[in-house]
């Protein structure tokens, strides 16, 4: 199979709605990441400016990184951390009372190798109420993350995991239950 690069910088991945939306929020990211670290509430409104759903209490980093804001959903004392990137191409809903830690990856895209053209792939990641996602872990594509679950550093989340497990390791394995 020869891949067709052509093919795939010619397809359509975007809206004009869209693109005009990725431009804005472009242009507004300083606002955002420039600001000072105490003002959560400043980020979550900013979030909120562009259609986020944004539960009360919500603390994100100003260097974490959201790709489309209108894409996501964060519930009430949910927090995210330092250069946490959320990669949510397509939608990206995060529990109640969740923690993303400090450089945690969160990707809800990917391209499909099967074809030759490789079209992108917006895929929904789902986090459950109360989870822990700790420090540099991967939460891959169209990945649930059930509720009370703990994704351990370094993790590599490829399947599912399930309501109350701890899973550590690449690729990541249960290894307890919370």
């Amino acid at each position: 199979m020869n891949l067709d690069i052509a093919a795939n910088r010619a397809a359509r991945k975007w809206s004009r709605k869209e693109l005009l939306g990725r431009v804005l929020w472009a242009v507004c990211q300083p606002l955002f990441r420039f600001s000072p670290r105490l003002l959560w509430g400043w980020r979550c409104m900013m979030l909120r400016v562009f259609r986020a759903k944004i539960g009360k209490g919500v603390q994100i980093h100003p260097s974490a990184r959201v790709s489309i804001p209108w894409q996501l959903e964060i519930g009430d004392w949910s927090s995210v951390g330092f250069d946490a990137l959320l990669y949510n191409l397509g939608p990206m809903k995060i529990g109640s009372k969740v923690t993303i830690s400090q450089r945690a990856h969160l990707c809800g895209g990917s391209h499909d190798f099967r074809d030759p053209a490789m079209p992108l792939i917006k895929s929904p990641i789902e986090i459950g109420d109360q989870c822990w996602i700790c420090a540099d872990a991967f939460v891959g594509p169209g990945k649930i993350i059930g509720e009370r679950a703990v994704v351990g550093a370094r993790a590599v989340v490829m399947k599912d995991v399930a309501a109350g497990a701890i899973v550590a390791g690449n690729p990541a394995c249960q290894v307890g239950t919370r």
